[in-house]
This record gives C-alpha cells, structure tokens and sequence, in this order.
C-alpha cells in the first residue's frame, strides 16, 4: 500500500509503498478514505517531547470503511462498513477500557504515535474502540469527528453551564471546536481571541458572538478590558487553546475570583506561573486532553442529525501524494484551518 512515511526531522514526509497492516485477532483493517492533518501531527515531526520515531505513519483523524475483520474482533462488524476509530487500541481488560476511557489504558497503542497512523491506504483499528457511521453522515465531514470530539471533551471537563460566560484564545480547530460546543450548550457570550484574520472569521461562522484581535503589546489586561466592554463581565470559563509559553499566567490574570481555566492547547516547553495568583483568586485549573468514547458517539449523532455544522472548517483537500508539500506549509499557515487527506473515494 501506499503511505505517507515519517523519516527524520527537518526532512519531508516520504510517499512510499510499505506493507499492508495485518490485523491482531481483536483488530480491524480499516480501508482510509480521509485523515486530517492535526497540529500533534506537525510536533511529531519536529524536535520536542513528541518526536516520531523514523519510519512512524502518522494521521490520527482517519475515517473509512472495514477491509479485514480479525477473527476474535468484538462486533458483528462486516467488510464494508463505513467507520470512524478512537485512534488508541487499549487492552480491553482495564477499568478505563471497560468505561470507554481508552486514553487511560496504560498498555494502549496510539495510531499514528506508537502504531500505524492513517496517513495511508489502510490502516489497523480497535475493533471495541470503533464506531459505525450512520449513512447519513458523509465521510469528508466524519473525518472530523476526532477534533470535534476533543473539544467537546473539554467543554465537559469545563462543567459549562448555560449562560457562562466564555473566552477562547486560538481558533485553530481546537478552539472553533470548543466555541461550537460552547454555544451548543448555551453559553451566554462566546468570544474568541485570534490574530489571524482569516481564522477570526472562522470563528464567527462557528458559535463565536465575537472576535477580538488581542493587542500583544496591552497584555492580560487589555484582553480582559475588551471581553468586559463586549460582554460587561469578566469571563466564566477561559478555554486555553493556544498551547504558547506565558498564555496560561495571563489566564490567570484575566481570571475572576472563582472563575475556571481550562488547558486545551498542547505546550510542550516549560512555563512560568505565579501560583500566588490562582492562590488569591482560588482559580480552578482544569486541564483537558483526548476524549471518551461517549464524546466520539455524541459528535457523530449531532453531525448526523445535523444539530452542529463543523464543515466551515474544512479549506483545504489534497491527495496522498500532495500530502508532503502541504503538510510542511502547514508549519507556516496562511488561510488553512483544517486540511484534510483524501486517501480513497
């Protein structure tokens, strides 16, 4: 098959044919139509704390139809069927696994990590932590299921209630896929913070009542002024989407007494924070990494009953082969927000 191939940093990913994946007895072989490009993606692929390892596929936003069922596979599962994957193949006798929780299985795969990603012709699946798709759903917006579902993870973590009060910084696919989920479950005032013009109106196409340019020389508090001039409060729950040194002391800053904060964004580098600070405000940080396979299910039933629209986000659409090129442009984006590969029709 053909596939995408991870070879060393600073160097492109490599178009080459390898070996077909063989499914375990539990496993399915999944026939890839589309696998999105994730910032985690891009990480891998430079120096830091995520590093691939040469020779990695990655691609963990993959979405197909089954080619193989292994012989022990849980599921009246059938070639053919179309499907989307948690892209961790946990143990199956864990607490975690058991309540649907795989990111928490200390003996799990992570496709695209530590296991074949989706960047591929075929790629191997869970057979417990795959999930039908209904036939209502397309394919090309069912690739984004898996960040649809990190952002609705976090909004629970977060405990939003109705009428909360929201600010997000980043609206990269993260943070639009909070802002929807944030206005879904009725936050009163929904405002994110974005440089890029391009992703600001982004934003405002998915739940954001508005947009502010920050003024990185005004800091926290001139952030804090303008979300109180649009909103005439400070904000509830601040969602951290940005992932970027210094973003989560100005959080913090920004923050009421009591309010929340909560941690999307991936930052890989040490960070300073003045503990003092939460300590007087008695702030709660709440961090929010992957998802369940309950908020997997909840993204595909909204979708498919077309209660929320995430396809705004969708610019661009490249083949296998143009894969590299975009991949490294991504690392310098322009208009992009969330590019998918269309591996199979």
């Amino acid at each position: 098959m053909k596939a995408a191939v991870f070879k060393e940093v600073g160097q492109p990913l490599s178009v080459e044919t390898v070996e077909d994946p063989t499914p375990s007895s539990g496993e399915l072989v999944m026939k890839v139509a589309y696998c999105g490009v994730c910032g985690t993606d891009l990480h891998a692929t430079r120096e830091g704390l995520t590093t691939a390892c040469c020779g990695q596929i990655l691609g963990h936003e993959f979405v197909g139809e089954i080619a193989e069922v292994g012989k022990h596979a849980e599921g009246n599962w059938a070639v053919g069927d179309r499907v989307c994957s948690i892209p961790f193949i946990g143990c199956g006798k864990c607490a975690a696994c058991a309540t649907g929780q795989f990111f928490q299985c200390e003996e799990k795969k992570i496709s695209g990590v530590n296991d074949q990603g989706g960047f591929a012709e075929y790629v191997t699946a869970g057979a417990r932590e795959t999930i039908l798709i209904p036939d209502s759903l397309d394919l090309k917006t069912a690739a984004l299921i898996e960040p649809l579902a990190v952002g609705l993870h976090a909004v629970r973590v977060a405990n939003l209630k109705a009428g909360d009060r929201v600010l997000i910084t980043g609206a990269g696919p993260i943070g639009l896929t909070v802002a929807l989920w944030a206005k879904f479950f009725g936050a009163r005032d929904v405002v994110v913070s974005e440089l890029a013009e391009s992703r600001a109106e982004l934003a405002k196409k998915m739940g954001a009542n508005h947009v502010v340019q920050p003024d990185v020389s005004a800091g926290a508090m001139g952030l804090l002024e303008q979300f109180s001039d649009l909103t005439g409060s400070a904000p509830d729950i601040i969602f951290e989407c940005v992932g970027a040194p210094g973003l989560l002391q100005q959080c913090m800053e920004i923050a009421p007494y009591g309010g929340k904060i909560v941690p999307v964004g991936v930052c890989e580098q040490p960070d300073n924070i003045m503990p003092f600070l939460g300590l007087v405000k008695e702030l709660n940080l709440q961090f929010a990494i992957a998802y369940t396979k309950d908020d997997f299910e909840t993204s595909i039933a909204m979708l498919a009953e077309r209660r929320i629209d995430i396809e705004p986000m969708i610019t661009d659409v490249v083949s296998l082969d143009d894969l590299p090129g975009v991949f490294e442009a991504l690392r310098t984006p322009t208009h992009q927000c969330k590019v998918l590969t269309q591996i199979s029709q």
